[in-house]
């Protein structure tokens, strides 16, 4: 995703990602407002990376990227170098300083695809998730875990042993799940692929739960089901 008001800054940061064969370039904003409504809901978004100006009107990059808590990975674009400080503590993964040359543009994007690349596979070697209930820590093995549901601001990791409410997005959950064993099936469920008993028009039937396809993660799901 591409957040910038400054015109000549989204051409050339688009024509950048086009030439750039991992990345694919799923919106291009001109205010943080809009790009707010899609990245804190999570609406159908497949935002994994966020070019994002610092200097915007109604609301500032920096003000945007404190929102997100971290759910998206972000690389600043700035006139000015001044922010880069800010931007670091705030735990941003790059800034790049206009005008902006497409050397350091690669490197920003090859550190964002090393990260992410560090994250699945961390994922993929863990068999559990701690989450928070109440006042303590519970340990909660992917084998037992059936699906996630968003609801609000929260997500129901929903288990063998019952509920778990935790304040957390669905892309933070994802990003936390082996993809060996999980499937984002909807923007608001997480499924665990071995739990479901049957899959019918386009909707999935885990235990006594009817789970709904979206359309957006139809193919990537199907293409982990081992179907003849």
């Amino acid at each position: 995703m591409i957040v910038d008001d400054d015109e000549m800054s989204r051409l050339l940061v688009s024509r950048f990602i086009e030439q750039t064969d991992f990345l694919n370039l799923t919106h291009v904003l001109d205010n943080t407002i809009e790009a707010s409504n899609i990245l804190v809901g999570e609406k159908n978004n497949d935002v994994d990376l966020v070019f994002l100006d610092v200097e915007m009107p109604e609301m500032t990059g920096l003000e945007l990227s404190k929102s997100l808590k971290n759910t998206y990975p972000i690389i600043f674009i700035t006139s000015k170098k001044e922010y880069a400080i800010e931007a670091f503590e705030d735990n941003v993964l790059d800034y790049l300083v206009k005008p902006i040359e497409y050397t350091r543009f690669l490197k920003s994007v090859i550190k964002a695809r090393e990260e992410r690349e560090k994250e699945l596979k961390f994922a993929e070697m863990e068999d559990h998730i701690f989450v928070k209930s109440d006042s303590k820590l519970v340990r909660i093995p992917f084998e037992n875990l059936f699906f996630v549901e968003a609801l609000a601001d929260y997500v129901i990791f929903n288990t063998l042993k019952g509920k778990f409410i935790v304040h957390h997005t669905m892309k933070g959950i994802e990003k936390r799940l082996p993809m060996s064993m999980f499937s984002r099936v909807h923007r608001s469920y997480i499924i665990n692929r071995s739990k479901i008993s049957n899959i019918e028009d386009f909707n999935i039937s885990i235990s006594d739960k009817v789970i709904p396809i979206g359309a957006s993660y139809k193919d990537e799901f199907l293409s982990r089901v081992n179907m003849l």
